[in-house]
């Protein structure tokens, strides 16, 4: 197979990869670069465990092709939170015991990132229709929901000033 250059910005650090052509997004993540919190699922773009953000907006990395993130901003659960930090989310679902296997949890956190970037406070509704994409075999969805509301809630929140 042939080879082609592609770079690209992932979890804010540039990178210049070699991917074979017609190679997925989700194979070059997880396959030559080790970041295994992009969930190989389904393949076919039916579960959303695979789910990335690219330039912003949620983006099923298995149906994706890698070539096509040149010059792209990719971001994975593994650049969510800088320095070993939970992000808000991340902490709103550990909280919420809205993971049970986990699987499906990194796509669910980056869809409902991608919501709270451009709607600070949805409602119960529009958060539902936000993870749409994404299946959930373990929760039944009312804690996941919960999480990304109370996620939201603390993010709309001032940051306190120290003393």
């Amino acid at each position: 197979m042939t080879k082609v250059a592609v770079e690209f910005t992932l979890n804010t650090r540039e990178q210049n990869e070699f991917v074979e052509t017609g190679s997925t997004l989700l194979s070059a993540l997880r396959d030559r670069l080790g970041l295994y919190g992009t969930k190989a699922g389904c393949h076919q773009g039916t579960c959303g465990a695979c789910t990335v953000i690219i330039d912003g907006e949620p983006h099923l990395s298995c149906l994706t092709l890698a070539e096509r993130c040149r010059g792209k901003d990719v971001t994975t659960l593994e650049g969510l939170a800088p320095a070993g930090a939970l992000h808000p989310l991340q902490q709103a679902f550990m909280d919420g015991f809205a993971a049970q296997c986990g699987f499906c949890t990194p796509g669910m956190i980056l869809a409902a990132k991608c919501l709270l970037d451009r709607n600070p406070d949805p409602t119960r509704d529009e958060v539902v229709d936000a993870i749409s994409g994404n299946i959930c075999r373990c929760t039944g969805y009312e804690p996941i929901i919960a999480a990304i509301l109370t996620a939201a809630q603390g993010l709309r929140k001032p940051a306190r000033k120290r003393a």
